[in-house]
């Protein structure tokens, strides 16, 4: 990490967004158009390109208090000052406080991380990553289409923990969870539970298409 991320505590613009979730490791294209947030990356790319992503609660009209830091790794200006920009997520963090709301979110924030494992976990990340290999290969068969897990999918169980959370689609709320946790194990329990019910789901879709076939 840069010499920023090592302060323990430290002011961070905010960033929240609907049904987005950012991991550690994980990319986030955006499309900047608002004009808060345009002057926030203007204001950004002058000092160390990071900014924080929340995920914003539309029932409870607020963003969570855990998110994750993005740094820009490249952007793009477009006409009336738009960007698109890429970001890679860094530390997560905690939101202590707020020190300003205009134009756009400042907050004071911590750094946060996995707690030191108790045990072994490659047992349990070799699982998870068995379950992921199941789903694609029954989706692929029920679909009739060539799906195929990306050669790069993390090996260590931390990151394997942020890669698979980050690949959940449709439960932000889920996601905050998993991005929330600071147990590995935990996540990785959490999410073989998930995979677990998709791959027995997939497999019964495949056994009534086989039948019917």
């Amino acid at each position: 990490m840069a010499s920023s991320s090592k302060i323990a505590v430290r002011e961070l613009s905010l960033f929240p967004l609907p049904e987005v979730v950012l991991f550690p490791g994980r990319p986030l294209p955006l499309h900047i158009f608002e004009f808060r947030y345009r002057i926030m990356m203007n204001t950004i790319l002058e000092s160390d390109r990071r900014f924080g992503v929340l995920l914003w609660d539309p029932v409870q009209n607020q963003p969570a208090t855990v998110g994750c830091c993005a740094e820009v790794i490249q952007y793009q200006r477009l006409p009336d000052d738009r960007m698109n920009i890429l970001t890679l997520g860094q530390q997560r963090f905690r939101v202590l406080e707020y020190v300003r709301e205009k134009p756009y979110k400042v907050g004071l924030v911590e750094w946060i991380e996995d707690h030191p494992p108790q045990r072994d976990l490659k047992p349990l990340a070799q699982e998870v990553e068995q379950l992921l290999h199941d789903v694609v290969r029954l989706s692929a068969k029920l679909t009739e289409q060539n799906i195929e897990l990306p050669k790069d999918i993390p090996d260590l169980p931390t990151e394997l923990s942020y890669w698979v959370a980050s690949n959940l689609y449709g439960v932000a709320a889920e996601q905050q969870n998993l991005l929330e946790m600071q147990d590995t194990a935990a996540r990785l329990e959490r999410e073989a539970e998930i995979l677990t019910s998709t791959r027995n789901h997939l497999a019964a879709r495949t056994v009534l298409k086989d039948t019917f076939n």
